[in-house]
């Protein structure tokens, strides 16, 4: 039994702190911080079970989280607050000697750009402090990552093709919306593309490659390359891999508003003077666009996200698909968030428990295809994101 401070009261975190509360015979002691008390007492009120306790912290004032850690004293910090904080968080980790797990990599607040290379540099650093820090345990990057390591491991020989399909089947009712955080959303999807090839990443338009996908229970939808950051921690564990790709879902409508918005500026991050006042028109936008732990109620469809895979098996080249559906329904039953909140913050909670077992280990910063894949896919099914697998099928791309 194990004390867990979660940081970030988001959807995700929302689902993070439930699903941590309906384990705890592993999270023994609960506490779930963020910025906005108020946020953290609603989420503990409504999915805690009361096991939650709450409190206010600056996750960007490392001396706050320093604080919060030392009173507290978990095993392990789940930071699911912006990829802003990712790094200050792992400074008050290093100071105090707790492990840290997260869902998305570090980007830095002024720049456009997202990579390993910031969290990666901490590797001596908790390596010699005698903890670990585990990077990118959403579901992509996270889920993505473990379904290509299980593939690796009980399917093929070499991975020659990685193609990682992300599909938002669902329908919100609104005009627009971001799944999640729209400052992170939009810059995300704005910038180039990129993937990897014979060795070397290859730069796109963004929206330069299209396809029309077809996603199980969904039927086809159009999905367009984009960088997205496992593809840069896989092919570094997997150098078998000879392309590797990120595919997402975009609809015509959607597509339409982020033209509009990136014509009138309304994307940019770098300030501009209102009423004397410097203000960032990106986070301007976020607060008037929807929340998304508010899409929940009214969204219907399903996400389908997965990996589909080449490679040889015994001399011979196979194909492969694993994939997960999540009903947005389903899981605003369970947890009051949408499917995308869900599905991230579900094996964020499952990633937590294969530190605090046992399962995962080891000293150092990892990415989760760095560990033995079978404990969590034995047991992400029965906290809520079965996994489904065909093989020798047209992969599509």
């Amino acid at each position: 039994m194990s004390k867990v401070i979660i940081i970030g009261a988001g959807g995700v975190g929302r689902v993070v702190a439930s699903k941590c509360a309906d384990n705890p015979d592993v999270f023994s002691e609960i506490l779930l911080a963020s910025r906005t008390l108020s946020k953290c007492d609603t989420i503990a009120r409504e999915v805690g079970k009361g096991r939650i306790k709450t409190a206010q912290v600056d996750a960007d004032n490392v001396s706050e989280v320093v604080a919060l850690i030392n009173q507290f004293k978990p095993e392990l910090v789940i930071n699911v607050a912006l990829p802003y904080q990712d790094l200050p968080i792992m400074d008050a980790c290093l100071e105090t000697g707790v492990n840290y797990l997260d869902t998305a990599n570090y980007e830095p607040k002024d720049v456009a750009k997202f990579e390993y290379s910031w969290q990666w540099a901490y590797h001596e650093r908790f390596k010699k402090k005698g903890i670990m820090a585990v990077l990118g345990c959403g579901f992509d990057p996270g889920v993505s990552g473990i379904y290509t390591a299980y593939a690796a491991k009980h399917h093929f020989d070499e991975i020659h093709y990685l193609d990682i399909v992300d599909c938002n089947g669902g329908d919100h009712g609104k005009a627009f919306a971001t799944n999640f955080n729209p400052e992170i959303n939009i810059r995300e999807i704005t910038q180039p593309g990129r993937y990897w090839e014979n060795g070397k990443w290859v730069e796109t338009k963004p929206f330069e490659i299209k396809s029309a996908l077809t996603y199980p229970n969904i039927g086809k939808r159009n999905s367009y390359v984009l960088y997205h950051e496992e593809l840069e921690s896989l092919v570094k564990n997997f150098p078998t891999i000879k392309r590797a790709r990120f595919w997402m879902t975009f609809g015509d409508e959607y597509l339409t508003h982020l033209r509009v918005i990136q014509n009138i500026g309304m994307s940019r991050i770098d300030p501009v003077k209102y009423k004397g006042v410097d203000i960032i028109p990106l986070e301007f936008l976020k607060a008037v666009l929807p929340d998304p732990g508010d899409l929940g109620e009214n969204y219907t469809g399903e996400t389908s996200i997965g990996c589909r895979i080449k490679g040889l098996k015994d001399g011979k080249e196979q194909t492969y698909y694993i994939w997960n559906n999540c009903s947005h329904q389903v899981a605003y039953q369970e947890t009051g968030t949408q499917g995308v909140s869900y599905t991230t913050g579900v094996p964020a909670m499952l990633g937590a428990m294969m530190v605090l077992t046992g399962k995962w280990s080891g000293k150092g910063v990892f990415n989760v295809e760095e560990f033995n894949p079978d404990p969590f896919m034995e047991k992400i099914g029965e906290h809520g994101l079965p996994w489904n697998e065909v093989f020798n099928i047209d992969l599509e791309v």
